[in-house]
């Protein structure tokens, strides 16, 4: 019993809801006990349990590695996955209500992943992500299919400035017709960010318009960081 369910059930997600509107983003500290950060690190290099690797300077994604998780995923993704989704879901459709937008999310993660299933997103899309000295990821979205859902959430292995210097995680924030935002945070060991995958509503004069975000890592300047990301939508590939 990884006791993360529990600890989902008691956050205080009015509060939760509320930053999530004002920011599209919010930092949950000491998710993950320390134990669980070393287990998910401690398998990194582990040939089994994953389906694909990406070297990100092949793609020019950045320099460092990650991992995607095969099925069946680890115990402490897969809580994460289907716990915490349904308390996301409603953030997500009042966003989708603001903008206008006709799309409804399931209350429940299995019907998420019946509706990836059925348009041939198969593959699960969980990842664990290593930089050394110098790694970086660029600016990007995590969507891999037609079916996506709005929000995901990363987790930090590693005690910044201990294990490692730099390599903070960054959003931006693009507003119409406006220079684009940028966001710095410094999650701790065992911190979850929950994040918005590529847009949240912002109220203006004229009500809610779109402002579409991207998110990535600055460089690391030494030591090793490791995090492990929980998308809910599967990829076609």
């Amino acid at each position: 019993m990884n006791g993360l369910t529990e600890k989902i059930e008691a956050m205080d997600w009015q509060q939760l809801a509320v930053e999530m509107h004002e920011n599209g983003y919010v930092v949950v500290p000491d998710f993950l006990a320390p134990e669980q950060c070393q287990q998910l690190i401690g398998k990194y290099d582990d040939p089994n349990g994953y389906r694909k690797t990406v070297v990100m300077e092949r793609y020019r994604f950045g320099l460092g590695e990650y991992k995607y998780f095969d099925y069946p995923l680890p115990g402490i993704i897969q809580t994460v996955r289907e716990n915490l989704y349904p308390k996301l879901a409603p953030i997500a459709n009042l966003w989708m209500k603001m903008l206008k937008i006709s799309r409804r999310f399931p209350d429940e993660f299995q019907d998420l992943q019946a509706e990836c299933y059925s348009n041939g997103q198969l593959k699960p899309t969980a990842l664990i992500l290593k930089y050394g000295e110098g790694g970086f990821n660029t600016l990007h979205q995590d969507l891999y299919g037609e079916i996506y859902f709005p929000l995901q959430t990363v987790f930090m292995l590693n005690e910044p400035d201990v294990d490692f210097e730099g390599g903070e995680f960054v959003l931006t924030q693009q507003v119409p017709r406006a220079q684009s935002r940028a966001i710095v945070l410094k999650p701790r060991k065992g911190d979850m960010i929950i994040f918005t995958t590529n847009f949240r509503p912002i109220k203006g004069a004229r009500g809610y318009y779109r402002a579409n975000m991207r998110h990535g890592v600055s460089a690391v300047h030494s030591g090793e960081r490791h995090t492990a990301g929980v998308i809910f939508h599967d990829a076609v590939s």
